[in-house]
Formats: structure tokens, C-alpha cells, sequence
């Protein structure tokens, strides 16, 4: 896809803090003719609100984490900038237009693509950018959505609303058996309704992840098997991440084991190719799934074009705590392998790997040295590390 600029742009402020469906409200954004601008929490969109003046639309979803949610967020956009739009988004919450700011929108999570495009157009105008297809893809693409897509998003959703109605029945029955008394069985009613609204928060959110990694899976594959094959390697890095945060009730995770468990499947040829040199430190829940997901990237781009493309070369993960200036340091070197070139455009890989500084309120650098690819993550350390 590609855009020509026929006038001055109109800026529109995104605000997702999972790396994942920020990178897809930005394509959404852009495709209803935008200019995105990002931002991780609340606190950072108040600081380019401050510093700029030609924001149109807030676009923020309501649950992030920070010194305000997204609803608090709008309020105080609302107050401070009456002329600036708003469109909430959320997997869990569904405000009153009372709770809301006045002329503010709600959409749901996974959100609606041609909804959402409709809704921006129609509180900002037509836009700035003239959209031009991609048309390689556009057969493949109208092939697989909305028929395929969002049927099978469907029947996901309603099988997991009767598994979630399922589990409050079940669970019924076993107090009941259980001989639970009347002041228990309500405490373990107040717990069920607490379990099943975080199950249902977490479900709502993983359909939208799902969703976004469908769409850009499918948005810049040159062919619907390539799409297809990014889409499944995605959504299984996905599956990998959460299955280590089930190992720990879903809390927090040894960095060692995040990216152990992501490149695992890599490791092939014999012997151990990717070696780890760092501390263990243990990390947050949200880091787990962004590290996974970048390092199942890294880990797909070495073996189609870097180091782990022949039978010869390696990944070296090494990684180090700055404990005065309380910052962690990680840098991916590949060795060994065919002489690198730098890419002739970003594709979503590349821009999820750069994505995850952001995320983590830090730098990304990649650099295409002849010798082998290199990737440095520079962040905070309380971005990442898990509270004691």
C-alpha cells in the first residue's frame, strides 16, 4: 500500500501500550487517510499534547498501565483541549456516554476496521493522504477477509463466551458438592465473578492481538501461503509466550526462559546455535509477550536471509544491568552467516522489532554490518523488571 500527500496531513494521536495493536491502530489510522502519531501511556501522550498543537483525534485504548488509564486521559484532553476529538477503545470496560467526554466514541476490542476507518473520517474529514492499493495482495487479501478472517474470529469468540458461561456453571456445581456454606459460597461467588472478568478481559484482548497480527501478517505478504505462514509463526510465538506466563500464574517471567523459549524452535542443525550471556532478572508479564514476539522476528529473519540460513553460523544474545544509570542493555549479534544487506523497505518484522523500544520506553538500533546483523535494545530498567 502506498500514499501520496495531497494536502497539508491530519494528525491523529494513538495510544495502545501492547506493541501489537498500537502497530495496528496506527495502519488504520493511516489507512483512512492520517498521520499517526504514538504514544505508549497516558503520560506520554499529555507530553506531545504539550509540545505540539496540531493533534486532531486522540485514538486511546482505556486499560494501560501509569499514573491514568485511558478514560482519565480523555477527561483531561477533553478539559485542556476542547477542539481535539476522541475515540476510546477497550476489551473490558464499556463506558456510559455519561462516564465518557462529551462527543467522545466507544469501540469495542477486536475493533472493526471498516468501522473505525468510517468513524475517523467522519469526525476529521476525508484526510490528507490519498490511499493507493497494493494490488499484488488485493485478490489474496479480499479472498481471505472479511469471509475467512472474521468468521473464524467469530466462532472463536462465541466458543469462548460459552466456555466462560460453562465455567460459572461448573463451578456452581462444585461448591455446591463441596458443601460450601451460604457466607463462603458467596465470597467464592465474589472470586468466580473476579476470575471470570479477567479470563474474559484477557480473551477479548488476545482476539484483538490475534486479529492485528492476521491483518498485518496478510497486509505486506507478497502471496497468500507467505501471509499465511507469517500469520501461524506469530500466532504460535504468541502461544509460546503465554504458556510460560500460565507456568507462573500468569505474574512475572525469568527473562532467561522468555528468550530461551523463543528461539528453542530455531535451534536446528545440531548442537546449540544461539548462545545467552546475562544475568536472569525477572520481568514483567506484558514484557514476556513483547520479548517473545520480537524475538520470534529476529529469530524468522536469521533463518530465511542471516546467520542461522546456512549450517554454519550462530546468534549471540548477550545482555547486562547498568546499576547506576538503572538501564538493561541487550544486544542480538549474528555471526557466520552470508554477507548482509540492508533491506530495500520495512516490513511489519522490522517494524515490530523496532517497536519494542517504544514499548519499553527505550532505543532499538539495528545495524546491517557485511559480517552479520546486529540488534541493540537500550531501556529503562523499570520498564521491564518485575516489582520484588
Amino acid at each position: 500500500m502506498s500514499s501520496s500527500l495531497t494536502g497539508s496531513p491530519t494528525n491523529v494521536l494513538v495510544v495502545e501500550d501492547e506493541m501489537v495493536l498500537r502497530m495496528r491502530a496506527v495502519d488504520i489510522v493511516e489507512d483512512a487517510g492520517f498521520t499517526a502519531v504514538e504514544a505508549v501511556n497516558a503520560d506520554e501522550a499529555l507530553s506531545i499534547l504539550e509540545a505540539r498543537s496540531d493533534i486532531s483525534l486522540l485514538f486511546t485504548d482505556i486499560q494501560m498501565p501509569g499514573s491514568m488509564d485511558g478514560l482519565k486521559l480523555a477527561h483531561a484532553v477533553h478539559d485542556r483541549w476542547p477542539a481535539i476529538k476522541i475515540i476510546l477503545v477497550s476489551g473490558q470496560v464499556n463506558p456510559t456516554e455519561a462516564e465518557r467526554p462529551a462527543d467522545s466514541r466507544f469501540f469495542g476490542k477486536p475493533v472493526g476496521v471498516e468501522e473505525m476507518t468510517a468513524q475517523l473520517q467522519a469526525m476529521i474529514g476525508a484526510g490528507a493522504l490519498k490511499i493507493v492499493p497494493n494490488t499484488s495482495m488485493a485478490a489474496a487479501n479480499e479472498a481471505f477477509y472479511p469471509s475467512t478472517h472474521e468468521a473464524v474470529l467469530s466462532a472463536e469468540n462465541d466458543s469462548l463466551r460459552l466456555l466462560l458461561e460453562q465455567a460459572g456453571i461448573d463451578a456452581e456445581t462444585l461448591l455446591a458438592q463441596a458443601g460450601i456454606e451460604a457466607k463462603e459460597r458467596e465470597a467464592a461467588d465474589k472470586l468466580q465473578k473476579l476470575i471470570l472478568g479477567e479470563l474474559h478481559h484477557r480473551v477479548k484482548n488476545t482476539l484483538a492481538m490475534v486479529s492485528a497480527i492476521a491483518s498485518q501478517s496478510f497486509r505486506a505478504a507478497t502471496s497468500t501461503e507467505q501471509g499465511q505462514k507469517a500469520m501461524e509463526g506469530r500466532l504460535i510465538a504468541l502461544g509460546r509466550a503465554h504458556d510460560l506466563l500460565m507456568q507462573v500464574s500468569w505474574a512475572n517471567a525469568s527473562l532467561t526462559h522468555t528468550l530461551s523459549g523463543a528461539t528453542d524452535p530455531y535451534d536446528t542443525h545440531g548442537g546449540r546455535r544461539f548462545h545467552f550471556n546475562g544475568p536472569d532478572i525477572q520481568i514483567t508479564s506484558g514484557s514476556v509477550i513483547a520479548f517473545a514476539m520480537t524475538f520470534n522476528e529476529l529469530c524468522t529473519n536469521t533463518t530465511k536471509f542471516g546467520a542461522l540460513s546456512n549450517s554454519e553460523g550462530r546468534v549471540e544474545v548477550a545482555w547486562s544491568v547498568d546499576q547506576t544509570t538503572h538501564r538493561l542493555r541487550l544486544v542480538w549479534t549474528e555471526r557466520g552467516g552470508p554477507t548482509v544487506e540492508p533491506p530495500t523497505r520495512r516490513s511489519f518484522g522490522t517494524r515490530l522489532i523496532e517497536s519494542l523500544g517504544l514499548q519499553l520506553n527505550g532505543q532499538v538500533h539495528l545495524t546491517y554490518e557485511p559480517s552479520g546483523f546486529v540488534y541493540t535494545l537500550d531501556v529503562p530498567l523499570s520498564s521491564v523488571i518485575a516489582a520484588v
